[in-house]
């Protein structure tokens, strides 16, 4: 759990790589679409020449923590028809990559005989950006495998209609720019099988909902620990009120998260063993433990946010860098409990520069969290470039990495 030092020529991808996943009926990922942008927003030209890259590619961007084990899912991966065309597509893991089309593809009698070949060499295909009312689309929805559409440009109220005509063809039809709760429960009962967009990034309002008994125990016990006065015992004497928070943290610590040479058998030594930072960020990461059904990926992306805040502090040498994983972590943690942010900091005891970050993205705290929000959902050209670029993906990077690692201990 401690800080790392990020050198940017660290397995240094030659893009800004980040992922947006791919959810299925229940929630859980099927896939990552692959965000990425080079110095001319061209392919990954790395992937033609050099099996480093796409060793990376497979071993952090598509490594996804499920049943308590790390699995690999596919990856969406653009490419344009000239891409196609040309040849410069490299022989890509089948299993690995679904080959996505973009709206601006030039469709001919050579792209759909070329699409057909990569068919036949059990390559997945996937097309986006799809209009009814242009007819150019026809012929691939005859080759394609996986159809994206976005319910925002065509319209909720079409989309039935849609759907029966395209029953045909037999596609696995991918909601996108699903933006709520609401949207996905009504593409859910049109059919859809996939989903993507925010709508797990928004919180489902509850008037007058209140933190849960649990949180607020955690709450209790992460204040005691910023009390400059705090002790081992002090902190113990509150989270016993909740026996369960002192097995986990128990249980965590005794696992192969920490190199412990002895058995920690009560809290209090285990605060003494470990320092108060340690359990501090252990307290703050069982706050992100599911309610109400929330997808284990909430807590993935609430992980990946906050050690990605820290890792950016570390790097501008920033003090107090657990003040920006407390700031990344907490960012999402209305959308868990489902509370509005500004009722929700209300209940919860923090320091005043840490609210004005979380409400405003004011000060440093805010400015780095923004940041990280911004390359998360692969907006690279709205980035401040508060780092050399490199040191975003590589950042990004171990942070996708370090969480698997954290919801394995959480879950052993």
């Amino acid at each position: 759990m401690a800080g790392i030092k990020l050198n940017a020529n660290d397995q240094n991808l030659p893009v800004l790589m980040a992922r947006q996943p791919i959810y299925t009926k229940s929630q859980d990922v099927a896939a990552y679409e692959l965000l990425y942008r080079d110095e001319q927003g061209n392919f990954i030209q790395g992937l033609k020449d050099d099996e480093a890259t796409l060793a990376v590619l497979i071993n952090s961007y598509s490594s996804v923590n499920a049943n308590n084990q790390n699995e690999n899912v596919p990856f969406f991966l653009k490419v344009t028809d000239e891409i196609l065309l040309s040849n410069q597509l490299p022989d890509l893991p089948r299993h690995m990559f679904v080959l996505q089309l973009l709206a601006h593809t030039d469709v001919t009698p050579a792209l759909i005989n070329r699409l057909q070949q990569l068919a036949k060499q059990g390559y997945r295909l996937a097309l986006s950006g799809f209009d009814p009312a242009d007819t150019k689309f026809y012929p691939l929805l005859k080759v394609i495998h996986v159809l994206k559409l976005d319910i925002q440009l065509i319209g909720l109220h079409r989309i039935p209609n849609l759907v029966k005509k395209l029953k045909p063809f037999n596609l696995e039809l991918l909601a996108d720019k699903v933006e709520t709760q609401d949207e996905f429960r009504q593409c859910l009962e049109m059919g859809f099988e996939l989903y993507m967009g925010y709508f797990l990034s928004k919180p489902c309002l509850v008037r007058g909902k209140k933190i849960s008994g649990n949180k607020v125990v955690l709450l209790q016990v992460l204040n005691e620990l910023n009390n400059p006065k705090s002790s081992p015992q002090s902190v113990e004497e509150i989270a016993l009120k909740d026996p369960e928070l002192t097995y986990k943290i128990l249980r965590v610590v005794n696992s192969a998260a920490f190199n412990v040479q002895k058995e920690v058998r009560s809290l209090s030594h285990a605060i003494t063993l470990l320092g108060m930072e340690q359990i501090k960020r252990w307290v703050m990461l069982f706050l992100t433990k599911s309610e109400g059904g929330k997808p284990l990926e909430l807590t993935r992306t609430m992980l990946v946010r906050a050690r990605m805040c820290e890792l950016m502090a570390e790097i501008l040498e920033y003090e107090t860098p657990m003040d920006f994983f407390i700031v990344g972590l907490l960012s999402q943690l209305d959308v868990m409990m489902d509370i509005d942010m500004s009722s929700l900091l209300e209940q919860v005891p923090l320091q005043l520069n840490v609210k004005s970050a979380l409400l405003e993205r004011e000060g440093p705290l805010g400015q780095v969290l923004k940041e990280a929000e911004i390359y998360e959902t692969g907006e690279f050209d709205r980035l401040s470039d508060l780092l050399d670029r490199p040191f975003y993906e590589v950042a990004y990077r171990h942070s996708l990495k370090w969480a698997d690692q954290v919801l394995n201990a959480m879950h052993t």
